[in-house]
């Protein structure tokens, strides 16, 4: 009797051997698994994703599964996704929203607590510490005279802790010098008070936050003993 052509033969032994076939495929589906685990986790680290992770999360974001109940469901929702996919570039319009709107968060906050009348201006004084004196600013847009200038001091404070601090995973310390610069610019530009930029300066109130001293905070004990703490 005449012998099965090769291809015959191959034929029959891919169909008799269906399970190494769904074994060999199921080792793929996990080691593709295992690598879309890992880049979740990288993901979701405090940093800016260049553009290859940001291309394989959107290719995740096309993944399904099959829950108990039989229903299709996404592997990695749109709204995981959005929150792990921090492209380079600009902010958009709402996400400069969502940022700006701790302002009027913190006010909230802290009009629910029972302040000392010493103290009782604290919820307004940190409302107004992203407006700048020439109406450029958050949330409300005041102009110079709107801006007291217990805010006006908070203002100089946070943009130099902003500037110096090295816990900000979008961007990187810069030094004392460099920070002192670019408030003096912003005051030359009439969005922080030039009198008070100058005396922060002078008077080495910026070595207080404590970036460039171990974060020991300088206050004297005299300060600890006024109507603050009343």
């Amino acid at each position: 009797m005449a012998s099965q052509p090769p291809h015959k033969t191959m034929a029959s032994a891919v169909a008799v051997n269906p399970l190494d076939r769904l074994d060999s495929e199921l080792a793929t589906a996990l080691d593709e698994l295992d690598q879309y685990w890992t880049l979740l986790l990288e993901a979701n680290e405090p940093q800016v994703l260049e553009a290859e992770p940001l291309a394989q999360l959107q290719e995740l974001a096309s993944y399904t599964y099959r829950d108990v109940d039989g229903q299709q469901k996404p592997l990695v929702t749109a709204a995981e996704i959005e929150q792990l996919t921090v492209p380079r570039g600009t902010l958009t319009s709402a996400e400069r929203n969502a940022i700006q709107s701790h302002v009027t968060h913190t006010y909230q906050f802290l009009k629910r607590i029972p302040w000392t009348s010493y103290l009782r201006q604290v919820p307004e004084i940190a409302y107004g510490h992203h407006e700048k004196l020439d109406g450029s600013g958050y949330p409300r847009g005041l102009q110079a005279g709107e801006i007291p200038i217990q805010t006006r001091i908070m203002s100089i404070a946070d943009v130099y802790d902003a500037l110096t601090a090295a816990d900000r995973p979008y961007k990187r310390a810069i030094s004392t010098s460099s920070a002192l610069t670019i408030l003096r610019q912003e005051a030359q530009i009439n969005r922080l008070d030039p009198v008070l930029v100058s005396l922060f300066e002078e008077k080495a109130v910026y070595q207080a936050i404590g970036h460039a001293l171990d974060h020991q905070l300088l206050r004297p004990q005299s300060a600890l003993d006024g109507p603050f703490w009343s």
